[in-house]
């Protein structure tokens, strides 16, 4: 399977040129499944303390916008988030997209950071916890760990005994190593494939796209003079993986 991740900038005029690119690019490359970054399309709103209902409404319309543009990355299958209002809700929630099944709502992001510039508690409301597997395609057993949601391994675990083959990780996050040893012992965990795309700017968002194998090796990373990278995967290095150990220890 043919991957591509990415890091985008979060500021807007800035993030327009960046998408078009994003298509040809992926065109290019025929890339089967993209990866983008957690909520890309509005600049980031967690700075803000409180909830803002008026930035609440901006934010989920230009999503609505942006999503009806997914289409312009066919025909690879295309996984993200987007936030939406649900019943009174306010939700982050992990999809997929293809020209063949269309939308699909995945997963809701349920760990959600309370500290400067990332107030997600304040902003965000919970639904019942819910970390399963998801069959995007054929051979494509998926989950989805939403930023934070990859600082903890039981789910990362939890997916792999469920078989997912790939761990998405759509961040909005900074440049500390973390964000880049988390998604790791994700895929140790759980002996998928995990990949993550990320906002950028100069200030807070640190890119680094990643593309990581089911042992956890870094087969490719974005930049700022590379924001978009590609690799071949094969899903059944996955299955294996998961005959071997840590994946092979017993409950």
């Amino acid at each position: 399977m043919r991957v591509t991740v990415c890091e985008l900038p979060d500021e807007r005029r800035a993030f327009a040129p960046a998408w078009e690119a994003l298509v040809a690019y992926v065109k290019e490359q025929k890339s089967e499944l993209v990866l983008l970054p957690e909520l890309p399309f509005s600049a980031w709103f967690g700075r803000t303390p409180e909830f803002e209902a008026g930035a609440w409404q901006r934010a989920e319309a230009e999503h609505e916008v942006m999503m009806r543009r997914l289409p312009e990355l066919a025909p690879a299958t295309v996984l993200g988030t987007h936030l939406l209002t649900e019943e009174g809700r306010h939700l982050n929630r992990g999809f997929s997209w293809s020209s063949a099944e269309g939308y699909r709502g995945i997963h809701d992001k349920y760990y959600f950071p309370d500290e400067e510039d990332f107030y997600e508690r304040r902003w965000f409301d919970r639904s019942p916890r819910d970390f399963t597997v998801t069959h995007v395609q054929q051979d494509l057993a998926l989950g989805f760990l939403i930023c934070t949601e990859v600082m903890f391994n039981e789910w990362a675990r939890h997916y792999g005994r469920q078989g997912a083959n790939i761990i998405a990780v759509p961040r909005a996050a900074t440049r500390h190593e973390r964000w880049v040893i988390a998604p790791q012992m994700a895929a140790i965990a759980s002996g998928a494939f995990v990949l993550s795309s990320n906002r950028v700017d100069e200030r807070l968002f640190g890119g680094r796209g990643l593309v990581i194998d089911p042992d956890g090796k870094l087969l490719a990373e974005t930049s700022r003079e590379k924001p978009f990278v590609t690799v071949d995967i094969d899903l059944e290095q996955s299955t294996q993986a998961k005959r071997t150990y840590p994946r092979d220890v017993v409950e």
